[in-house]
């Protein structure tokens, strides 16, 4: 839990040139993560049960401003910008899932949190997973949300139907040396702009002001090469994964978050087999980015999940969120 009298020590943004957008009741920290300075809004209750929350590709940490507000009033709220994202630095670094995990996992300890739960999409799932086999002694539950987890549940094979092959085909393509580099220097927005319509269930979900923000971040100094790195070094990701799932299994009660219209049709049922208690839910209405799409009903389940984990005895071994 959060440490009241212990003040974080802060930074300046490294990210200046990026608009910074600010969201009622919340505040903006940087924090010196293990050597990378990482983006932080903070806000809540104050020593209250604590929250992390992860976005993916091509987002920031504004992807939960709609569900951030509904935790607020039970929870101490942490969103993170990842290392490359956002107002996060744009480090050299592996971006392999397990280094970025631990600086992760650093910026929450330098805000004084020790014990928490860990909400994540997309590639900050990638994240959240190997962060949990890593640090499970300092995580309460795990919410996992609509992400092709390399090793887990991201296929082996990139399918060639056309049904399903639009949903994945970026992974390969963003392995390509230099090519992705070339073609969308300059043409951020609009490559944003594709995933941000074709992966919802509604293409307005977002309107221009969004796509731009997050265009911008992808562009801002670094942050193109930071977001192709994630892909590149998913290999690395996936063998990481192997060989800590070698030693142990994923032992914090998990919860699995799918939508209707998703990549990953049924998100409990990958992870089952590497993990000894996960649960899910299927959020109805909602494509990819369900957080943006269908905030109340993913405060709703975040809530229940902590809930249920704060119950004396409270585990997720039962399934509290079964399948519509």
């Amino acid at each position: 839990m959060n440490d009241p009298a212990t003040a974080p020590r802060t930074f300046g943004n490294p990210v200046r040139d990026l608009p910074l957008p600010d969201l009622a009741g919340f505040t903006h920290r940087w924090v010196d993560a293990d050597g990378v300075l990482l983006h932080a809004v903070e806000g809540g209750r104050p020593g209250g049960p604590a929250v992390v929350l992860l976005a993916g590709f091509p987002q920031t940490w504004w992807a939960w401003r709609k569900v951030m507000p509904d935790l607020a009033d039970r929870f101490h709220v942490i969103a993170i910008d990842l290392p490359g994202q956002g107002h996060s630095e744009r480090p050299d670094i592996s971006y392999d899932t397990h280094t970025v995990a631990a600086h992760v996992h650093a910026a929450v300890e330098a805000l004084g949190v020790s014990t928490y739960w860990l909400a994540a999409h997309d590639v900050g799932a990638w994240v959240a997973f190997s962060l949990a086999l890593t640090y499970r002694s300092h995580l309460r539950g795990l919410a996992l949300l609509d992400a092709g987890i390399p090793g887990i549940t991201l296929p082996d094979a990139i399918p060639t139907d056309p049904e399903q092959a639009w949903k994945t085909w970026h992974f390969a393509f963003h392995l390509v040396p230099d090519l992705p580099e070339t073609l969308l220097a300059g043409r951020e927005r609009e490559y944003v702009g594709w995933f941000l319509k074709a992966k919802t269930l509604s293409s307005d979900t977002f309107d221009d002001t969004e796509t731009e923000h997050y265009a911008a971040s992808v562009a801002a100094d670094g942050g193109l090469r930071a977001s192709l790195a994630y892909y590149r070094d998913a290999a690395e990701s996936a063998r990481k994964n192997h060989e800590a799932l070698q030693q142990q299994r994923l032992t914090v009660p998990v919860l699995g978050i799918s939508s209707s219209h998703g990549s990953i049709r049924d998100m409990a049922a990958s992870i089952k087999p590497w993990a000894d208690h996960a649960t899910g839910i299927v959020v109805p209405d909602a494509g990819h980015f369900i957080p943006d799409e269908q905030p109340d009903a993913v405060a709703a389940a975040l809530t229940d999940f902590v809930t249920e984990g704060l119950r004396p005895g409270g585990s997720m071994c039962q399934n509290r969120h079964p399948h519509p």
